[in-house]
């Protein structure tokens, strides 16, 4: 097999071997961010939208960017790393950033950031919506608070991991989250969307959910298709009368829910939203 190159602080290495240093705070404290983009046609889909996330997340968790580092160098090296691993087609692209200094919790100083992108290929090259439509339901062991970060993609991903265990344990597909007032908000890893009478309805991010590059193009790719969105809250009432329920993310593009408990779902909207996807993405 063939050595598969990565980025580490702009240095272009390849092999096994890790690179994190052990006073890494990434590794340490779960102290930064991440950012994963869609590779399709070996270019990166929609990347303007997750560097601009990354730089509202660094800014958000007070992680300082020195003067040596610019978000328009990292985009060239991202290209430059798709391109060094031969990703012809599709593939997927992996910005792990997070703060450096020493410290406890406290960081010690401001020395600028760790930065780590991977890029590997994925099996499709467009977006494929699943044949199988998922089933699931809602994670009541945790709870997502509703705070100046739940939008962002921290690495202190725990409650995303302890969901998706709950999901495989029950035989689901994924699991929905709520907040703390027991509204869905959701899933292990994915924005949700619901569909009734023509009309996508989807959780506000002041309800908590992550701030997905995916969700924020679903839905401007339904307006420019005069299909009506709204940003609501949504309870499991919600979900019982609903027509479709579908799950949306940078990598997977939209996955379509067939179950919800004892509720059963159509893919005509998830159907097409997915056409218009590859359509936009196919000129990029």
């Amino acid at each position: 097999m063939a050595d598969c190159y990565f980025n580490y602080n702009g240095k272009v290495v390849s092999g096994p071997d890790g690179v994190l240093p052990a006073g890494n705070r990434a590794y340490l404290y779960g102290d930064g961010l991440f950012e994963s983009v869609r590779v399709i046609n070996g270019r990166p889909c929609f990347l303007d939208n997750h560097l601009n996330r990354l730089k509202l997340g660094l800014e958000a968790l007070k992680i300082k960017v020195l003067p040596d580092f610019s978000f328009e160098l990292l985009e060239q090296e991202i290209l430059t790393l798709i391109e060094k691993n031969k990703i012809k087609q599709g593939g997927r692209v992996r910005i792990t950033v997070s703060r450096t200094g020493k410290g406890y919790y406290s960081p010690e100083d401001d020395a600028g950031i760790d930065y780590l992108i991977e890029a590997n290929t994925s099996e499709h090259n467009y977006f494929k919506l699943n044949e199988k439509g998922l089933v699931l339901d809602i994670f009541t062991g945790m709870r997502k608070q509703v705070n100046a970060l739940s939008c962002y993609k921290t690495i202190n991903c725990q409650i995303y991991i302890m969901a998706s265990i709950y999901a495989k344990e029950h035989g689901l597909d994924n699991a929905l989250l709520t907040n703390d007032s027991d509204i869905i908000i959701e899933s292990a890893n994915s924005n949700m969307f619901i569909v009734s009478n023509g009309v996508l309805y989807t959780p506000p991010l002041t309800d908590g959910c992550l701030g997905g590059t995916m969700r924020m193009e679903v839905i401007n790719t339904a307006l420019r298709h005069d299909i009506k969105v709204y940003e609501t809250s949504l309870r499991p009432q919600n979900l019982l009368v609903a027509d479709e329920l579908f799950l949306t993310n940078a990598i997977q593009g939209i996955q379509w829910v067939s179950s919800y408990r004892q509720k059963r779902y159509y893919n005509s909207m998830s159907q097409r939203l997915t056409t218009y996807l590859n359509e936009e993405v196919s000129v990029l």
